[in-house]
């Protein structure tokens, strides 16, 4: 396992938005410089005050595994946001929900005790899963939220999971060319964190 692109050049003083999530941030499949955090990264070097970005996403990752990851990776680069991308493994394995609750809670917790903003990137499992999984994980990232005053992107793939010629074969991972809308879909949540 290897992270997509784990750090980008800070310039002299930058502040940094840190990334932690599974393949949908660690460009799965495509180029990496076509991933959504890469073209964040590409837009925020382009603001005053300049903002880098640490894509510290694994595929494959879990909740557990990233809350693990989270304590050595604020101690090191201190980041002014925290954007967590997890969970979506989590569902396709079937883990418990509560389990998936309480490590999200943690590093919600974990970035807000080290002074970071936090926004919270949820996913959506497809329909073969059931209502009452695929209810139970969505409302986690609402409550959650709500309850920890973070800001929210209820569905990381909103305009994208829906429309097969923005998708890969595998039906989970969009393609290089839908990356930017995922982006888009991040943009309006994240903008707000930047000050």
């Amino acid at each position: 396992m290897a992270s997509a692109a784990v750090a980008a050049s800070e310039p002299s003083g930058a502040k940094t938005v840190l990334v932690l999530g599974d393949s949908l941030s660690a460009a799965h499949n495509i180029p990496v410089e076509a991933g959504w955090v890469s073209l964040l990264n590409a837009r925020l070097s382009e603001m005053v005050p300049k903002y880098a970005v640490v894509n510290a996403s694994i595929s494959g990752e879990t909740s557990l595994s990233g809350r693990n990851r989270l304590q050595a990776l604020l101690q090191k680069y201190h980041p002014s946001v925290l954007v967590i991308e997890l969970g979506a493994n989590d569902g396709l394995q079937g883990l418990p929900l509560p389990a998936l609750r309480e490590n999200l809670a943690a590093m919600i917790d974990a970035g807000q005790k080290s002074r970071t903003r936090v926004l919270l990137l949820g996913i959506e499992l497809p329909v073969n899963y059931g209502p009452q999984y695929r209810d139970g994980l969505r409302s986690i990232y609402a409550d959650l939220s709500r309850t920890k005053h973070t800001a929210l992107v209820p569905f990381l793939l909103e305009d994208v999971a829906l429309h097969p010629e923005m998708m890969q074969d595998d039906g989970l991972h969009p393609v290089a060319t839908a990356e930017p809308k995922v982006l888009d879909t991040v943009w309006p949540q994240l903008q707000p964190l930047l000050h």
